[in-house]
């Protein structure tokens, strides 16, 4: 029935456009009542989006089970799921798509929509990163790249109107975000030099070098390892 009501609306939303079709028009051509409709989508926006909460649930599930041994590897591979949903039916991608872009009520909804799995994933990344101020700011960074990354590679698919293969440019996407954060940003190592006339190692001076962008609190615990172990 859920399948059937969400057939009803968008063929609707196409015909008529989002905001001249009811939730009565959807349900006569459905052939139930108000209350069927109303049992399995909250609001019209719902029936545009019929697929995600169980694919939310799907990707929670996924995170809940995985190896924590690649945190960023396994937010990247929840990420596909979602890809793959939308994929498993590229003409229904590709018109709501178009349609969302129509109706700003809908982009709006789908911006929810898009929040609630960047939540998904930082959770996770909490988790394992732990809640201090540096785990829950990694987390939120990581989470919304690999959103960013997944949705770039997405909406390039959608653009084309589904044509071609959706997973060589989510999997590009995603790679540079595995890049940056998929293995810890280690700085050079700091070499300590020893200040002239101070012998015994005392008096020595940390030179830090560190590429470019490297996040601060990387390159104080490389301060820090250095200055312990001297």
């Amino acid at each position: 029935m859920r399948e059937v009501l969400a057939q009803a609306a968008f063929r609707l939303f196409l015909e008529r456009g989002f905001e001249r079709t009811t939730v009565d028009d959807i349900v006569a051509l459905a052939g139930v009542g108000r209350r069927s409709f109303f049992r399995y989508f909250p609001s019209k926006e719902d029936a545009v989006f019929p697929d995600h909460e169980r694919c939310l649930a799907e990707t929670t599930e996924f995170l809940a089970a995985v190896d924590d041994s690649d945190p960023v590897g396994a937010v990247c591979d929840a990420a596909r799921i979602v890809l793959r949903m939308y994929a498993a039916n590229p003409e229904f991608s590709v018109q709501r798509y178009r349609l969302t872009r129509e109706v700003p009520g809908l982009r709006t909804y789908e911006l929810s929509v898009v929040r609630r799995y960047e939540q998904t994933l930082a959770g996770h990344l909490r988790r394992r990163f732990g809640e201090g101020r540096d785990g829950e700011l990694r987390a939120e960074v990581i989470a919304a790249s690999v959103v960013a990354a997944h949705n770039n590679g997405l909406r390039l698919w959608l653009r084309s109107g589904g044509a071609g293969d959706p997973e060589a440019a989510v999997d590009h996407a995603l790679a540079l975000v595995r890049e940056v954060w998929g293995r810890p940003a280690v700085p050079t190592p700091a070499t300590p030099f020893p200040v002239s006339g101070d012998g015994g190692g005392k008096g020595e001076v940390i030179v830090m070098v560190a590429r470019k962008g490297t996040p601060m609190w990387r390159v104080v615990q490389q301060i820090e390892a250095a200055v312990g172990e001297n």
